[in-house]
C-alpha cells in the first residue's frame, strides 16, 4: 500500500466496496497487472499490454462539454459536444462501476514549472495504465502525497462501454473533458495514450490564458544552454531526434512556452518502438530492456518473450513508456530558456519536400498552420498509397481553442526571442513510398545538428520553384545531392509533377485559414 492522501475517493463521489490501492510502487503495480492478467513481462523486463481493439487514439470520439464557464472559447468546428446531462449520466455510471471494482489510485503532476504546476488524480480499474501514468507524468515526491488534491481528476474505465442508443455517443468509446467539473471520462479503450493525451487538452485549454503557449513538440538543450524545439505529428521522429546523446533531454512530446522559457508537460516519454534501431536510436532501444517500461501492442517471440520489433503483427502503433530518466542525459526537472531553434517535423512520403529548409516568418507561420505530414500506405485499412495529412499546429485532435490563438502566440514568441524555424523533412528521398528510400537518420541528425550550431547560418541557399523553400546548397556530413529532392529523382519530370500535386493539396487545406491569416502569411504557401 503506497501513501494515501487525506483528500479521499469520497471526494470524488466514490464509495468503493473492494480493494483500493493508492499510489503503489512500479513492482506493485507490475504484480498486480499480472496476477490480474493485463498483460505479462517480456525477456528483459519490461511490461507488455494488448489495447485491442483500439490500438491508437479515437480522436472522432473525443468530448468537450458544452457548459457556460467554457462554450465561448472551444473551438466547436474541431470538438464534439456533450451535454451536461449526458456527460453527468455517464459518470453517473462510471463511479457506480469503480465502486464495485478493485481501483488502483494515482497522483501526479503535469507541468515541470512550479509556477504551472497541475495536480492530476488517475482513478483506474486497470493496474498496468496506473503504471504507464506513473511513467509519462511526473512523479512527485512522497512528503506531497500525504494532502494531495487533485485539480483534475481522470476516471479510467477501458472495459465499461458507453451504450450510443442512450448516450447518444458515436460509438462505446467515450472520451470526455468537462472543464467545469475539472473530470475526464475515459469509457471504452484500453489505448493508453489517451490518458497522456487528455491533460494535453486540458493543458491546452488552460495554458493559453496564462500567456503560456502550450505546444505538441520534442525539446532538448546543448551544451551552451540552447535550447531546441521539434513540432511534428506521431511517426516524424520528434522522439529519435531529440533524445541526441550530444544534447540534454528536456522531453519528447508536450511543452509549454511561457515568460521564463520551455518547460516538459511530463515526467516521460512515449517512444514508437516499430522498427526501433539499436544503433540508429541506442537510447529509446535501450529502454525496452528495462523492467519499468511499458510496451503496447509488441510482439514477442512466444518461446522466450524476447521482443519482435520488426513485426507489425498487432499494430503499426506499437509503443514504449518509460521515466525520462531511463535516459541518460535526461534534464531533471524538464525546464530550459528560450528557444534560438525550431524545427518543424514532416514525414514527406510523396519525396519532394527538401531535407532542411530555412523558413521566413511568413512561412513559420504557413506551415505551422498546416501541420503536414504524409499517412503511409498500409498503415490503415484501404489506404494504398500516401496521403497528405494536415494537422493544425502539429497538433489538432489537441486543441481545444481555435488553432489561430496558438498560432498567433507562436509568431509573437519567435519575434520576441528570434527563434529561427527550420523545416525538416524525416520522410523520402529519390521518390515516393514504394519507390524513394527513406531519408537516412544519420543525415537528419546531421542536419539538424548544423542547423543548432550555426553552420548553416551562412550557407548559399537555392529557391525552391514551387514551395518557395530556401534550401541550403551544402550541409556538413550530407552529400550534396540530397539536399535538393529534385536531384535525387531519376525522373525529374515525375518529380515535377508529383510536387505540384502536393503543393496543390497545401493550398487547397490552407483555403480554411484565408479570412483569419494575414496576407503575408497566405502569399508564403506554395506557388501553383
Amino acid at each position: 500500500m503506497g501513501i494515501q492522501s487525506t483528500y479521499g475517493l469520497e471526494l470524488h463521489g466514490l464509495t468503493p466496496t473492494k480493494t483500493v490501492h493508492w499510489n503503489l510502487s512500479p513492482a506493485e503495480l507490475v504484480e498486480a497487472a499480472i496476477r490480474r492478467g493485463e498483460g505479462q513481462l517480456t525477456k528483459d523486463g519490461p511490461f507488455l499490454a494488448i489495447t485491442r481493439p483500439h490500438t491508437g487514439r479515437s480522436p472522432n470520439d473525443k468530448y468537450t462539454v458544452r457548459e457556460a464557464s467554457s462554450e465561448a472559447d472551444i473551438w466547436w468546428g474541431n470538438n464534439n459536444a456533450l451535454s451536461e446531462t449526458q456527460f453527468d449520466e455517464l459518470q453517473r455510471r462510471a463511479l457506480a462501476y469503480l465502486n464495485e471494482r478493485e481501483i488502483f489510485v494515482r497522483d501526479l503532476h503535469a507541468c515541470a514549472d512550479p509556477a504551472y504546476r497541475l495536480r492530476v488524480r488517475l482513478i483506474d480499474e486497470v493496474a498496468w495504465t496506473n503504471l504507464f501514468a506513473n511513467n509519462l507524468f511526473i512523479r512527485p515526491e512522497a512528503s506531497d502525497l500525504g494532502d494531495f488534491k487533485p485539480d483534475f481528476t481522470i476516471l479510467h474505465v477501458p472495459e465499461m462501454k458507453a451504450d450510443p442508443a442512450t448516450d447518444q455517443t458515436r460509438t462505446e468509446t467515450v472520451i470526455a473533458l468537462n472543464l467545469a467539473k475539472r473530470v475526464i471520462l475515459i469509457i471504452g479503450t484500453r489505448y493508453a495514450g489517451e490518458v497522456k493525451k487528455s491533460i494535453f487538452t486540458t493543458l491546452n485549454y488552460l495554458l493559453p490564458k496564462r500567456g503560456v503557449l502550450p505546444m505538441h513538440c520534442s525539446a532538448n538543450i546543448g551544451a551552451d544552454g540552447d535550447t531546441a524545439l521539434f513540432f511534428g505529428l506521431s511517426g516524424t521522429g520528434k522522439t529519435t531526434l531529440s533524445a541526441d546523446p550530444q544534447r540534454g533531454l528536456i522531453g519528447d512530446d508536450e511543452h509549454g512556452w511561457g515568460d521564463n522559457g520551455v518547460f516538459n508537460f511530463e515526467g516521460g516519454c512515449y517512444a514508437k518502438v516499430i522498427k526501433l534501431s539499436p544503433t540508429a536510436e541506442p537510447e529509446i532501444y535501450a529502454t525496452t530492456r528495462r523492467f519499468g517500461t511499458v510496451l503496447e501492442n509488441v510482439t514477442i517471440d512466444p518461446a522466450d518473450r524476447s521482443l519482435l520489433l520488426d513485426l507489425e503483427t498487432i499494430s503499426e502503433n506499437t509503443r514504449a513508456a518509460y521515466p525520462i530518466d531511463f535516459i541518460g542525459n535526461a534534464v531533471i526537472p524538464g525546464v530550459g530558456g528560450h528557444p534560438r531553434n525550431v524545427m518543424f517535423l514532416t514525414a514527406d512520403a510523396f519525396g519532394v519536400l527538401p531535407p532542411i529548409s530555412k523558413l521566413t516568418p511568413a512561412q513559420a507561420m504557413y506551415h505551422f498552420l498546416s501541420g503536414y505530414t504524409a499517412k503511409l500506405a498500409g498503415t490503415e485499412r484501404g489506404v494504398t498509397e500516401p496521403q497528405a495529412t494536415f494537422s493544425t499546429c502539429f497538433g489538432a485532435p489537441f486543441l481545444p481553442l481555435h488553432p489561430t490563438v496558438y498560432a498567433e502566440m507562436l509568431g509573437r514568441k519567435l519575434a520576441r526571442h528570434q527563434a529561427q524555424v527550420w523545416l525538416v523533412n524525416t520522410g523520402w528521398s529519390g521518390g515516393p513510398y514504394g519507390v524513394g528510400n527513406r531519408m537516412k537518420i544519420a543525415y537528419t541528425r546531421a542536419m539538424v545538428h548544423a542547423a543548432l550550431n550555426g553552420d548553416l547560418d551562412n550557407v548559399p541557399t537555392e529557391l525552391d520553384p514551387i514551395f518557395g523553400l530556401p534550401i541550403p546548397v551544402a550541409c556538413p556530413a550530407v552529400p550534396a545531392e540530397v539536399l535538393n529532392p529534385r536531384n535525387t529523382w531519376a525522373d525529374k519530370a515525375a518529380y515535377d509533377q508529383k510536387a505540384r500535386e502536393l503543393a496543390a493539396l497545401f493550398v487547397k487545406n490552407f483555403g480554411k485559414y484565408k479570412d483569419q491569416a494575414a496576407a503575408e502569411v497566405i502569399a508564403a504557401g506554395p506557388t501553383i
